[in-house]
């Protein structure tokens, strides 16, 4: 068993501090962001799926931005652009296949 919250959380960019589970095939990301905090357009080789289980963010992925709120989940295909902007305080979940090596930290 993980408890998610005894995690080390580790801030892996400005305003995004996050908890990471590694298994053999992916990687779990529970993010927390400060309002406002920017996640500049980037794209990488891994598909992610990312889910709002608190707050308000806008994502962009490709040419399409929508806001993403609890209960709503954004798939973002491998190598796609993709960024975003935490309209308020946020809680954000993400799975990352294959693992995010540049996460193991």
């Amino acid at each position: 068993m993980i408890e998610i919250d005894l995690l080390p959380q580790n801030e892996i960019k400005e305003g995004f501090k996050a908890r990471f589970v590694h298994t053999e095939n992916f990687t779990l990301g529970y993010w927390d962001v400060e309002e406002g905090a920017i996640l500049p357009m980037h794209a990488h080789f891994h598909e992610q799926v990312t889910q709002v289980l608190e707050g308000k963010f806008e994502m962009t992925i490709g040419e399409e931005t929508k806001i993403y709120e609890n209960g709503q989940i954004a798939v973002i295909p491998p190598n796609v652009v993709h960024g975003g902007k935490a309209l308020t305080k946020c809680k954000i979940f993400d799975i990352f296949c294959p693992v995010r090596e540049d996460y193991q930290i």
